[in-house]
């Protein structure tokens, strides 16, 4: 390119914002709204589960085993890591537009399937759930790189991190509809089936009819995928795809014009189509020279933020039980208790969760990805300690509001920080032919830790107390902030740019320009 991006790529680069930005913002970000609807929903209907499956006897409400509980939250994460690594690396090989329609119609498909059963065991059950959200979680995991890389690959270079943090901040709202449907959900339910709290009748507590409200929470899930395929199926290849890995920048030129106001001469684009050289893979020297360190950044970063992340968001409940903001299970009926869990997450999500996104989308552009991470970092540990330290003040009547506050305050720094930073950075960082793979990587990296905070969460508090287990998630707040400094701020800058693209077209160039004017001089 000899220091001049490809016509088209420069085009991108500078096009004003406009109407189909916004539509793909809403597109890919419907895919992140269903990925947070049915990752987190399950947490809602646990104690549910356990109460209909796992009756105990009279002296308790029922309950998931720790094993089962652990496999329940845990099992769709599995599937997501190999989702982000298989689709990532298809979506690098195929193009990103090919593999898009296949993540959503599985996400479709398998948040139907999970709120049906074969049998009426607790066995039978437990595992048609854990298999079809296994499905379920390895077609979130195709969307979060081809989402990200998609959305980068449009964007102009001014606003790119507010569009690609904007798809991410649905997640906040599929947060917030997953407690807002099992409110409705259960309230009506209850309206139509009340049952005795079960402290009064251990059996009646829990109606026949609650079997129907986890199925029909799990179930939504499918909707907002289902209507927006279409639209996802319209999308037109990425410009920076065709150009840069199939090397047809016509094609990227024509694409582009139909869903975005710029023309590029086509002589213009004719000329850019040069011969590409120095093209590096994955495990080549190379990269790992220039890439590496962002890669173990990107990767180490995502996958400690996780840990605390989906430990605070999955087990939520628990805490906010141990604290006594939800009451005892057992002065409640098993819908009652559905009800007041999902109105104390979705108060959490609406106070903190949302508003911490959308302060990312609107300054992300301003002071940067990596003054965010380290901010959100730091006060994701400062309020953990504080949380943790003097933990049984927290416990005493009349401080649990002081607790919830500070507890909303970690989700704020959380989304207002790494988890948005996380999900942008690798899909600017990192070149074209490699981008979506070494995203699908990043964010593997990061559902491991959402493993080691569903599966271990659960035996710490058992095991440590809640008290212990909130000091490890401080302590691993600050390795995360220290692991920052590896990733590279990329504000301002273009994709090229950030990943050396630019560099190679130069030295490319200039090598043809050389051999072509030695060539002319030994013919004279």
């Amino acid at each position: 390119m000899a220091r001049e991006q490809l016509q088209v790529l420069n085009a991108l680069d500078s096009a004003k914002t406009q109407w189909y930005h916004f539509t793909a913002i809403v597109v890919a970000g419907m895919g992140f709204f269903t990925d947070a609807y049915d990752l987190f929903c399950i947490s809602l209907v646990t104690k549910l589960l356990g109460r209909i499956y796992y009756y105990e006897g009279p002296e308790k409400p029922g309950s998931l085993p720790s094993n089962v509980s652990a496999a329940i939250n845990g099992v769709a994460f599995c599937g997501t890591l190999a989702g982000q690594l298989f689709f990532g690396w298809l979506g690098d090989k195929l193009g990103r537009k090919r593999v898009y329609g296949m993540t959503l119609m599985l996400m479709v498909i398998c948040s139907i399937a999970s709120g049906l059963s074969f049998g009426k065991e607790p066995k039978s059950v437990i595992a048609t759930l854990c298999f079809f959200r296994f499905w379920l979680g390895f077609g979130i995991g195709g969307d979060y790189p081809l989402s990200a890389t998609i959305m980068s690959e449009y964007a102009n270079k001014k606003t790119r991190g507010g569009f690609i943090a904007a798809v991410f901040a649905m997640q906040g709202f599929g947060i917030l509809a997953g407690g807002m449907v099992a409110i409705v959900v259960s309230a009506a339910f209850n309206a139509v089936y009340p049952a005795p709290a079960f402290e009064v009748n251990p059996v009646l507590s829990t109606v026949p009819q609650a079997d129907y409200v986890w199925r029909i929470i799990l179930m939504f899930g499918a909707l907002p995928a289902l209507l927006t395929y279409y639209w996802r199926m319209k999308m037109p290849e990425t410009a920076r795809y065709t150009a840069l890995v199939a090397k047809n920048a016509k094609q990227a030129a024509a694409d582009m014009s139909k869903v975005l106001q710029v023309e590029i001469e086509e002589e213009k684009v004719q000329q850019s189509e040069t011969q590409r050289g120095n093209e590096f893979g994955l495990f080549s020297t190379q990269f790992l020279r220039r890439h590496g360190l962002h890669l173990v950044g990107t990767c180490t970063t995502w996958f400690l933020l996780d840990i605390a992340y989906y430990s605070q968001n999955l087990f939520q409940k628990d805490i906010f039980s141990a604290i006594g903001w939800i009451a005892e299970a057992k002065t409640m009926s098993a819908i009652e208790e559905v009800y007041k869990i999902a109105r104390a997450q979705t108060l959490i999500a609406l106070c903190s969760t949302v508003p911490g996104y959308w302060f990312t989308v609107a300054l992300i552009d301003k002071i940067g990805r990596f003054s965010i991470q380290l901010m959100g970092f730091f006060f994701m540990t400062v309020f953990m300690f504080a949380l943790a330290i003097p933990y049984h003040h927290w416990t005493m009547k009349g401080n649990h509001i002081g607790f919830v506050v500070m507890y909303s305050l970690t989700f704020f720094f959380s989304n207002f920080g790494p988890n948005a930073t996380t999900f942008v950075v690798p899909a600017e960082i990192f070149p074209a032919r490699l981008r979506s793979t070494c995203h699908g990587i990043s964010a593997a990296a990061g559902k491991a830790g959402a493993m080691v905070g569903a599966f271990g969460f659960q035996f710490a508090e058992n095991g440590i107390g809640v008290r212990n287990t909130l000091i490890i998630l401080g302590a691993v707040n600050f390795l995360g902030m220290v692991f920052t400094f590896l990733v590279p701020e990329s504000k301002g800058k273009s994709l090229e740019e950030m990943s050396g693209e630019a560099e190679e077209e130069t030295t490319a160039t200039t090598e043809s320009a050389l051999e072509a004017g030695h060539g002319v001089r030994t013919s004279v």
